[in-house]
C-alpha cells in the first residue's frame, strides 16, 4: 500500500466476551491493529483488557481501582491505587491524549 492508497475505517461496535458491553473498536484503534499487522478484532472491553493483564501477571486485584475519567467522567479500571495527584483518563481520552501530544512525562 501506498501514501495514497490510505485506507478509511469507520468506528465498529463489538461486545466484550468478559462482560458483554457493548464498545466500540475506534477508526483510530482499527488504524494502529492495521499497521502492526494484527488482523483479530479486541475480544474485550477496556476495562476487561485491564483485569486480564492483571490476572496474568499474577498481581492482587485489589490493586485495581475503580475510577470516573478525569475527561468524559466514564467509570474505568486501571491496574494500580490513583493518589489524587495526576489525574486518571479512560482508555479512550487517555489514547487522544497521547495522539495530541497533550501528555508529558509526568502525566
Amino acid at each position: 500500500m501506498n501514501f495514497t492508497d490510505k485506507q478509511v475505517f469507520d468506528d465498529k461496535d463489538l461486545i466484550c466476551r468478559d462482560c458483554g458491553q457493548s464498545f466500540v473498536f475506534s477508526s483510530g484503534e482499527q488504524e494502529f491493529f492495521s499497521l502492526r499487522g494484527l488482523i483479530n478484532e479486541p475480544k474485550r472491553c477496556s476495562n476487561c483488557r485491564v483485569v486480564a493483564r492483571v490476572q496474568r501477571s499474577d498481581k492482587p486485584s485489589k490493586q485495581i481501582a475503580e475510577v470516573a475519567c478525569a475527561d468524559c467522567a466514564a467509570m474505568t479500571k486501571v491496574p494500580f491505587q490513583p493518589t489524587g495527584v495526576r489525574p486518571v483518563y479512560c482508555a479512550n481520552c487517555l489514547r487522544e491524549r497521547k495522539r495530541r501530544g497533550e501528555l508529558t512525562a509526568v502525566d
